[in-house]
């Protein structure tokens, strides 16, 4: 290996590894469409899973309304069981299914036994409860690796609090949500 230096003209070009801003549209979700396809596609699921459950999906007017399917019947709890596994299952299969852009993910949504408000209201808890600590003990909280929708809910729920700030750390299905210490002179 020699001390060499490679002219400007035969390097390879610098890359930029900052976060590329995406310019491409926000993509609309066809309401009318995903309801049709997601009656098709549960009939055929719940029909070959033998699951004794009733759907209803809903999708109220308004550009911006979400489309949600709401479980109820005698297996309902085989859809809850394990943190609602196959209910959170069943919706990434319809989101394939559809054939949805990932950012419109949080605009399909199924429930079942109010789970997701259940769900919801525990993880802004958890969130509140992990910042007082923090603030209390000045020692940073992880919390256990959760999905991308999980943390930006912690997140948000904990945007603004005073004495504490939220930083996602890790990759793939191992990152985590950690509230920190506000820096000194920061709320």
């Amino acid at each position: 290996m020699s001390d060499e230096r490679i002219p400007a003209a035969n390097r390879a070009p610098a890359r930029n590894f900052s976060r590329r801003q995406d310019t491409t549209p926000e993509p609309r979700l066809d309401r009318e469409r995903a309801v049709s396809e997601l009656g098709r596609f549960l009939g055929l699921a719940v029909r070959e899973m033998g699951l004794a459950v009733e759907f209803e999906i809903s999708a109220p007017a308004g550009d911006e309304a979400d489309v949600v399917v709401t479980f109820s019947g005698a297996d309902q709890d085989w859809l809850l069981e394990r943190n609602a596994e196959l209910l959170l299952a069943l919706e990434h299969i319809a989101h394939r299914w559809l054939r949805l852009d990932p950012r419109l993910h949080d605009r399909v949504r199924f429930d079942c036994g109010d789970y997701r408000a259940t769900h919801l209201a525990e993880l802004k808890l958890s969130a509140r409860v992990a910042a007082q600590r923090v603030r209390e003990t000045g020692q940073p909280h992880r919390f256990n690796p959760m999905s991308s929708r999980e943390r930006r809910i912690v997140h948000l729920e904990l945007n603004g609090a005073p004495g504490v700030r939220t930083m996602s750390e890790g990759s793939g299905d191992h990152r985590q949500l950690v509230v920190y210490p506000a820096a000194p002179g920061k709320k």
